[in-house]
């Protein structure tokens, strides 16, 4: 008799143990893969009714339809949309608390408050959901019709030009501050409480430039209401091919642009992440989903988990040198 596990049995036993385990982690894949079993809370930063919500509701209806199941909007709006990426950060990585989050709270925030939350370690990007650059747009009295002519006016008359903003911090105030160190001129900076709040005062003359959003500013300038020089992105906008990029007029790798993206917390199963990824590419290649995101003024991306972590790990250093050159800080 074998008082001890002989060859065989000890054979035996480690086929059964990995039989077992293999069991084991195909019926835990089986169930991430059956993944969303109930509703699912998508959070947004900001309020109901703006156009990362219309967003959000838009890819959330097409998740809902896809997998039978709901897809609820929590709007946690307020600090530039940190409350709702802190909501994010803070849930349970199951798959069932996602964001739909702009760029702010993620590459910009981070330098300009004290968060409670880390834009890297704490979320497990999905996909790059969109894009939209700035337009450079003047009062019509401004006599220039190109950047490089702009640019030769505002160093004559150092100093006396003025740019409206959103507000101190917003993503139009980083852009100007940008558009100034790279072009070297002096730029004097009128924060506004909102786009909406700046326009009037660029139509009437009391503030001489912006970087505005595609979808308010180019219908004035279509109406002849203001001038349009070039658009912030590397590569010129769907929105206005006709519009040179400040790249393109004598400004290489000058880009800003304002990104929506997918987050899920970090540690979600990587099989979670994948079926969320693949879902949210497969969306934005319907028609009717890009037709809606280019009349938010967004051109949609779909990108990789990857390159998404690339995108936020590599803005988050270029806006703390801008903030802190700058001497920025938030409202």
């Amino acid at each position: 008799m074998c008082h001890f596990p002989c060859k065989a049995s000890r054979s035996y036993t480690r086929s059964y143990a990995l039989g077992v385990l293999a069991l084991l982690v195909s019926g835990g894949a089986c169930a991430q893969t059956a993944y969303p079993e109930k509703a699912i809370r998508l959070v947004v930063g900001f309020p109901s009714g703006g156009p990362t919500d219309i967003a959000a509701r838009l890819l959330g209806q097409k998740f809902a339809d896809a997998w039978g199941k709901p897809v609820v909007i929590d709007n946690a709006s307020g600090a530039a949309g940190s409350i709702g990426a802190d909501r994010v950060a803070k849930a349970t990585p199951d798959g069932y608390t996602l964001g739909l989050s702009s760029s702010a709270p993620l590459v910009t925030n981070p330098s300009l408050s004290k968060l409670a939350y880390d834009p890297v370690k704490d979320f497990a990007p999905v996909s790059q959901v969109s894009v939209s650059p700035y337009v450079l747009a003047v009062h019509n009295a401004v006599p220039a019709k190109s950047v490089k002519e702009f640019l030769a006016l505002a160093k004559a008359q150092a100093g006396e030009f003025t740019f409206a903003s959103a507000g101190s911090g917003s993503a139009p105030h980083l852009a100007a501050e940008l558009f100034k160190s790279v072009a070297g001129i002096d730029i004097r900076h009128i924060p506004y409480k909102g786009t909406v709040a700046a326009i009037p005062d660029l139509l009437g003359g009391r503030v001489t430039m912006t970087f505005g959003n595609t979808v308010v500013v180019l219908p004035l300038a279509r109406e002849d209401k203001l001038r349009v020089l070039a658009v912030t992105s590397l590569k010129r906008s769907p929105a206005a091919p006709e519009l040179p990029t400040i790249a393109e007029s004598g400004y290489a790798g000058f880009e800003v642009t304002v990104w929506l993206g997918l987050l899920a917390p970090a540690k979600t199963p990587p099989v979670i992440v994948r079926k969320l990824h693949l879902e949210t590419v497969k969306t934005l290649a319907l028609t009717d989903i890009r037709t809606k995101f280019f009349d938010l003024g967004f051109e949609v991306i779909g990108g990789t988990p990857d390159a998404f972590a690339g995108v936020i790990k590599s803005e988050i250093p270029k806006w703390a040198k801008v903030i802190k050159d700058a001497g920025i800080r938030a409202d």
